[in-house]
């Protein structure tokens, strides 16, 4: 793959205003995602009101989740530099994100006292579709960028912020982007049929957090944190899957009642 000589993450400057390829891509993901919520909707004959107050109320769970989960994986450099703290520009781990964004759209469902699980599977394809413009965002910011390598599968920044420049690195922004888009065509294709509550939820997890484990072998950007042998989104990625797989064997004998008598 050729070098990105010309990739830059300030893409148009008017003025003042600056408009950046991460953030972009980031706006642009979750536009294309909450227009296609918002089509499949209707046929789950769910309320779109509360489509929206989710979409809200999540992204802003999400944005303090993934700050809050950078901050821990950060604590000892804080701790000698508080002024990190004050950053809010950077510095974001996609876990913290999803266990936020997931979290408060639960508080919000038990507070209007509707069904938790059907709103989460309506929303995580859309999830997986958002990441995967955001793992762009992150190619053209030179963030979360890869490993060194002499193999023909890598590029080559030159004029980063972020990624070391004029090395070629393995492309690991590309590859987790294409494992978004992925799963989200996977759910998408899955869900088209009605499946048990959760199903495509758990679905989600797994697929992602099975793809993000084993991409991370092949990340570069120590600054994601590291305990022990593997990264801390790995830990966390064999967590999810161990919990999800938990929740769906102990789950799975009621789900098979349920539908034998006609409840969903």
């Amino acid at each position: 793959m050729r070098g990105y000589e010309h990739m830059h993450n300030e893409l148009i400057r008017i003025g003042p205003v600056t408009i950046y390829g991460y953030g972009l891509m980031i706006a642009i993901g979750i536009l294309i995602a909450y227009k296609i919520v918002v089509n499949r909707t209707a046929s789950r004959q769910l309320e779109l009101s509360h489509v929206s107050s989710l979409t809200f109320w999540s992204l802003l769970g999400g944005l303090i989740g993934a700050k809050l989960l950078f901050w821990i994986t950060q604590i000892n450099n804080i701790i000698h530099d508080p002024s990190l703290v004050l950053n809010f520009s950077e510095g974001f781990v996609v876990y913290g994100g999803i266990i936020g964004g997931i979290g408060v759209g639960y508080v919000y469902c038990k507070k209007k006292k509707i069904n938790f699980l059907k709103y989460l599977d309506l929303f995580v394809p859309s999830l997986a579709l958002a990441q995967g413009f955001g793992r762009i965002g992150c190619l053209l910011a030179g963030c979360c960028y890869g490993e060194e390598t002499d193999g023909w599968f890598g590029i080559t920044f030159h004029e980063s912020e972020l990624a070391p420049n004029d090395v070629k690195l393995i492309p690991t922004q590309i590859l987790e982007s294409l494992l978004s888009f992925s799963i989200f065509f996977i759910l998408i294709y899955i869900a088209r049929r009605k499946r048990p509550n959760g199903l495509i939820a758990g679905l989600y997890l797994i697929f992602y957090s099975s793809g993000r484990f084993i991409i991370e072998f092949f990340r570069g950007d120590i600054i994601r944190g590291q305990f022990g042998a593997l990264a801390t989104s790995q830990w966390i990625a064999l967590a999810v899957i161990l919990v999800t797989c938990i929740v769906f064997l102990t789950k799975a004998p009621k789900k098979d009642h349920d539908i034998r008598y006609g409840q969903s």
